[in-house]
């Protein structure tokens, strides 16, 4: 009875951990990347090890200290340089450059200033999409619309708010369609109140698009990883930077700020995270005396 017992459990696991191992199969693979660079001093190693596995329609954040090789992760996703160790995978395809597949928004919106808001998307669109000048023009009036720029169409970057940018950039790259959304910093020129609508406006659109896009971001604010991200992966600083944690951000969707910020959840995961990255709170840890 006991042998049969230990047996049947036996199977049990054993069917059970293929079944993990399938469902943790990611749609986008890191495995054990390493990227260095030559230096008159010897070899640099920006990150090394780093192992992360990214389903479709995840929103992955990834936070740090400045230096820590946040966007070096970010490129080698994004076929702007080649690993020296490991590999990045797009659906069990190794990525060998930039592609369609993959959209980048950065923090200083990438713009071309010398085209109209509605020519910036169409370029994109163009360059791209192998379909009628008339699809690709309604694929560009749609993204306007979501954004709620289509009255701005005509205006040059120049006559923009630094949010409507953002919003044109954001636009851009989901007008293109990709399967993944690479996000580097692309709130982190904005002041707090644009950012927290520019944060909405991207929920949005990942919602219209049926949760289907996987975004990366790379950020260095918590709040907005805990409010955006399903999981948040914290790295070590560098060099040789490695990955640190992967805290699961258990909140449920749609997440309203007001209510979040009041969950035992939200408050210890917060809390976690500030003390990953941060080693001093106040200015007693510093070393000083406070004076009344």
């Amino acid at each position: 009875m006991t042998n049969y017992s230990l047996s049947s459990k036996t199977k049990f696991l054993t069917k059970r951990n293929k079944t993990l191992k399938n469902t943790i199969m990611g749609y986008l693979e890191i495995k054990d990347l390493e990227i260095s660079f030559p230096t008159p001093k010897g070899k640099y190693i920006a990150v090394k090890d780093i192992n992360l596995s990214i389903k479709k329609g995840e929103i992955i954040s990834i936070i740090g200290h400045s230096g820590c090789g946040k966007s070096t992760i970010m490129n080698a996703i994004g076929g702007m340089l080649t690993p020296t160790g490991g590999a990045v995978q797009i659906d069990n395809k190794t990525i060998k450059g930039s592609g369609p597949d993959r959209g980048i928004v950065f923090q200083n919106y990438s713009l071309l200033p010398w085209l109209s808001v509605y020519e910036n998307i169409f370029q994109a669109v163009d360059s791209v999409m192998n379909c009628s000048k008339k699809e690709k023009n309604e694929i560009v009036e749609k993204n306007l619309k979501m954004v709620n720029l289509f009255e701005h169409k005509d205006k040059l970057p120049g006559q923009l708010s630094g949010g409507m940018k953002q919003r044109v950039a954001i636009a851009r790259a989901f007008a293109i369609n990709p399967g993944v959304l690479l996000l580097d910093e692309p709130f982190g020129a904005l002041d707090a109140l644009t950012k927290g609508t520019m944060q909405l406006e991207l929920l949005k659109l990942w919602n219209l698009n049926n949760r289907d896009k996987t975004i990366i971001m790379i950020t260095h604010d918590i709040e907005e990883a805990l409010f955006l991200s399903d999981r948040i992966v914290v790295l070590n600083n560098g060099p040789a930077s490695t990955i640190r944690e992967i805290e699961v951000v258990h909140l449920p969707r749609p997440r309203n700020k007001i209510e979040i910020v009041k969950m035992p959840e939200y408050i210890e995961l917060r809390d976690r995270l500030l003390h990953l990255l941060t080693d001093k709170f106040s200015i007693e840890d510093m070393g000083m005396v406070y004076k009344n």
